[in-house]
């Protein structure tokens, strides 16, 4: 049967090869789609398809299940968790508004999980994370709803039946090509790369189009413990810190600003998110050449540590670089609601609010304009409607692709609030799947907030 199909990845059209053909370009689209798609498996089974697993992806998949879904989770790793994880960052940020915890439902549950694993630390805020105790915690946390998983999987294309519906999504591992099917997908990948390629608008960086800088996060070992009971930490905010003199050296060149945190993550293991590199996302060769580059920053901020605080450090070794480049900001999807700085800066509340978030706004461009961090208490309403892609039906999007501006981006766009996001567009599907006309922009956002206040959500 014969159906309208728009594949938006231009990569699996190959169209370049039919210029000196006398075909059309709408012929050589349909030849092609045929030829290939008589070689991709279809997998119907699902209610709702999470593309992504980290913080978000795998709180959407687990409140979606809980709602009674059937969730299939793709990631195109082998671990759960996305930054946190393969990506080695080295501590959460704030989980209170200094007076208590306000990311509550999942959230709360994985970090106080994933606080286990440091023993060695009391404090909620700024809580380092051993990676390999959190890979666990988010494995047990979807196993626990019952939520299919599939690792090592690629997003290539998108599929669609008609304008504004996603029909199915094409992936690639080691079964080949398969189109997997949904009632709702949700988009976690970070970069927005469904609802984008499903026809999405979005924007990138500032006006300008510049984004912030990505860090590739890496660990040293062997650091020596006592010497650095003594020093307490190497952090940008230590004025006498080795970073700086690092810098008025000039011999390590790739090194080209001050930015360097530190957490203790484990016995003579010290986990750093140190370093800028320039890096656009949605382009696989900017990518690429970013991740050497951090490798390599990495190395030099060792042996410049070992330099210039020799007793720490002169017998560490570097024991680990990230697999996934830090990535602070790409596509941000156009939604129902745009987040503005002049939300964050009125401590607005919403009527559709899903959550709270009280993060400073955090840029990281040399030509930044830092605002003042919230009081104690105070924090902001996310409001649903930045979940809900305009011109996409059945596509909600959580995490750092949700729709804000390029300075309220700056807040949103870490870990805690990525799992209330993904967790409140889980419930959401989960609400909606069994709907003869499933539409993300008709949920009944009282029942939502309902149900989101029945499962410890802080709304």
């Amino acid at each position: 049967m014969e159906r309208r199909k728009f594949l938006r990845n231009a990569g699996m059209l190959g169209l370049a090869s039919v210029a000196h053909n006398n075909i059309s370009a709408g012929e050589a689209v349909t030849s092609q789609i045929a030829s290939r798609k008589a070689g991709i498996k279809t997998d119907d089974r699902w209610d709702v398809i999470v593309v992504g697993g980290g913080p978000a992806g795998c709180a959407a998949a687990t409140a979606a299940a809980r709602e009674g879904a059937k969730v299939l989770l793709i990631e195109g790793t082998g671990a759960l968790g996305g930054m946190g994880t393969s990506g080695l960052l080295n501590a959460w940020c704030p989980f209170t508004d200094k007076e208590k915890i306000i990311y509550k439902g999942i959230a709360e549950k994985v970090f106080l999980k994933s606080k286990k694993g440091v023993p060695h630390v009391t404090v909620d805020d700024w809580v380092p994370i051993n990676t390999e105790y959190l890979k666990v915690v988010y494995d047990d946390l979807v196993m626990s709803e019952g939520v299919s998983v599939l690792f090592f999987t690629t997003m290539a294309a998108v599929e669609m039946k008609q304008k504004g519906v996603v029909d199915a999504i094409i992936v690639g591992n080691k079964a080949g090509l398969t189109a997997y099917k949904a009632k709702l997908f949700i988009d976690c990948t970070g970069d927005g790369d469904l609802a984008a390629w499903a026809g999405a608008g979005f924007e990138i960086g500032d006006d300008k189009g510049a984004v912030q800088e990505g860090t590739l996060c890496f660990a040293l070992s062997n650091v020596d413990p006592y010497e650095f009971s003594l020093i307490g930490n190497v952090h940008s905010s230590r004025k006498d810190g080795p970073v700086y003199k690092i810098l008025e050296s000039g011999k390590y060149d790739l090194i080209k600003d001050s930015h360097i945190n530190d957490k203790y993550a484990g016995p003579g293991y010290l986990a750093f998110n140190a370093g800028h590199v320039t890096v656009d996302s949605t382009d696989p060769a900017s990518l690429s050449s970013a991740m050497m580059t951090g490798r390599k920053i990495a190395r030099q901020f060792q042996e410049g540590l070992a330099e210039f605080e020799p007793k720490t450090f002169a017998a560490s070794y570097l024991a680990s670089t990230a697999a996934l480049m830090g990535i602070r900001e790409s596509r941000r999807i156009k939604c129902d609601y745009m987040f503005t700085l002049e939300d964050w800066l009125a401590r607005r509340e919403f009527e559709d609010g899903i959550g709270r978030n009280c993060y400073y706004i955090d840029v990281h461009k040399s030509d930044a304009t830092h605002y003042p961090r919230y009081g104690k208490g105070e924090s902001h309403g996310i409001p649903f409607r930045t979940l809900l892609p305009v011109g996409l039906k059945n596509v909600f999007v959580a995490g750092r692709c949700i729709s804000t501006d390029h300075y309220a981006h700056g807040s949103l766009r870490v870990m805690p609030p990525c799992l209330v996001t993904g967790e409140a567009a889980g419930v959401a599907a989960g609400q909606i799947f069994r709907s003869g006309n499933v539409d993300v922009h008709n949920v009944d956002v009282s029942k939502l907030r309902s149900r989101l206040k029945e499962v410890g959500q802080l709304l």
